[in-house]
């Protein structure tokens, strides 16, 4: 829980830091908007290939070393003196932050499928602690932003990862179970961990990212050559011994893929309001950033909450019609915000918003476990979270392009009705959407394509 919460706490912690930040070094929001989105770009490439590897070489092996990478991203975070090395800083985090989910998920699984498992069964409980201490740490981020910015500076958002990584470091020494030993034939590595198809997946994957961060003047090229790459990776995996990406198993798989899109396009509008409403509340409210983490930790409790239920009931098809419906209601309510609005009425905007950022991704989550193949689950899950770091970069360039310079309440206006008919889009495809199951979850794999 402690290494799976250090990638969505620092993918939301940021969120009231960047003005800040764009202070410090004198630029605007269009230039700050990389802090997030060099995370992003960063995490969507590493957490397949990092789930991959714990996949084929240990998933506690990982796990560690991400956390290493973590505690260094977080020192060097107190020594950048200009908003790029800022920015490699970021991306470093995003690296070390992503190979504690696909690691952890890839654990639970083999831990449910070994004597004294779940016999097959969704392990509800620790899959909701999981999602709990992800989304709880995703959405107190904005507070935990805003207090430390306020409290010590703009550079205590990045060194606060430095004790995190420290204490999930030596938890992960004395608890998660050691892995087997390691093949140490170099061909037989070769082809476990397919580096070509890796490879082709980042050229694939890294020019779409940057055309979707440049929707403001798209560049074509960028598409193109994203096509090409991908089609070069399809035609290397249909040949890989053991590919990094199995095309005929997302092929047969629908439900699979269909849960990444629904993920990918829920995050879309959930990072909209993380970003976007905080920056509105600081620059046409004139809010500071610890007011604004502090009106945002309702959001978090809801979360949580929902999310906590949601586990509970072991379910797919209920969670995400649920959350998907308030995510509806919470963007037209965005509509109708203004400079006049009380404060009252925010905090319950953002305590709306706590229900799909926590029903959505519980609801994905057990959808996940259902479809994913056994002996991938760090490479789905990797994916999932691949699918979530899309939708928020394209999340950053939706904020850009009705934000430009400066958050205003118009701009604000046109997001939401983006966000909202998004929301009904998720809402049809999610009541016809005949994969979800109304009953439990169970760990069915790749049968699970229809």
């Amino acid at each position: 829980m402690i290494g799976s919460m250090l990638n969505p706490v620092n993918s939301t912690m940021i969120s009231t830091a960047l003005v800040p930040i764009g202070r410090a070094f004198g630029t605007g929001t269009a230039a700050t908007v990389w802090l997030v989105a060099g995370l992003y770009l960063a995490s969507a490439v590493a957490q397949p290939a990092l789930g991959r590897i714990a996949d084929r070489l240990g998933a506690r092996r990982v796990y560690v070393a991400g956390l290493v990478v973590v505690g260094l991203a977080g020192l060097a975070g107190l020594f950048a003196d200009s908003l790029g090395q800022l920015i490699a800083v970021r991306v470093l985090t995003g690296v070390g932050t992503s190979a504690a989910y696909p690691a952890a998920m890839a654990m639970i699984r083999n831990r449910a499928a070994g004597p004294g498992g779940s016999d097959g069964r969704t392990p509800g409980t620790t899959l909701g602690a999981l999602t709990i201490a992800a989304l709880g740490s995703a959405a107190v981020g904005p507070a935990l932003g805003g207090l430390l910015t306020g409290l010590a500076g703009w550079r205590a958002v990045f060194a606060v990862n430095i004790p995190l990584a420290v204490a999930g470091l030596l938890m992960a020494l004395a608890w998660l179970p050691a892995d087997g030993p390691r093949n140490a034939d170099r061909e037989s590595l070769w082809t476990a961990l397919d580096p070509p198809g890796v490879l082709l997946f980042t050229a694939a994957l890294l020019p779409l990212m940057f055309f979707l961060t440049g929707l403001d003047r798209p560049d074509w090229p960028l598409l193109a050559l994203g096509a090409v790459a991908a089609g070069a990776l399809a035609v290397w995996e249909r040949r890989a011994r053991r590919p990094f990406i199995d095309l005929p198993m997302l092929a047969a798989n629908r439900p699979l893929v269909r849960t990444y899109a629904r993920y990918g396009a829920s995050y879309l509008v959930i990072y909209c309001v993380l970003y976007g409403f905080t920056q509105w509340l600081e620059e046409e409210r004139g809010y500071s950033a610890a007011l604004t983490g502090v009106l945002m930790l309702p959001m978090c409790g809801v979360a949580a909450l929902s999310s906590w239920a949601g586990a509970r009931r072991g379910t797919v098809r209920g969670p995400l019609l649920a959350g998907t419906a308030a995510m509806i209601v919470g963007a037209a309510a965005l509509a109708f915000t203004g400079p006049g609005t009380p404060v009252t009425v925010l905090v319950v905007i953002g305590i709306v918003f706590g229900l799909p950022n926590g029903l959505n991704s519980v609801g994905n989550q057990t959808a996940l476990y259902a479809q994913a193949p056994a002996g991938q689950t760090g490479t789905a899950a990797g994916l999932f979270r691949t699918a979530q770091y899309v939708g928020a970069v394209a999340s950053t360039s939706l904020i850009g392009l009705v934000y430009g310079e400066r958050a205003t309440t118009a701009g604000l206006h046109t997001a939401a009705v983006v966000l909202c008919g998004l929301g009904v889009l998720l809402l049809l495809a999610t009541v016809g959407d005949r994969g979800l199951g109304g009953g439990r979850s169970r760990g069915r794999g790749a049968g699970a394509g229809r």
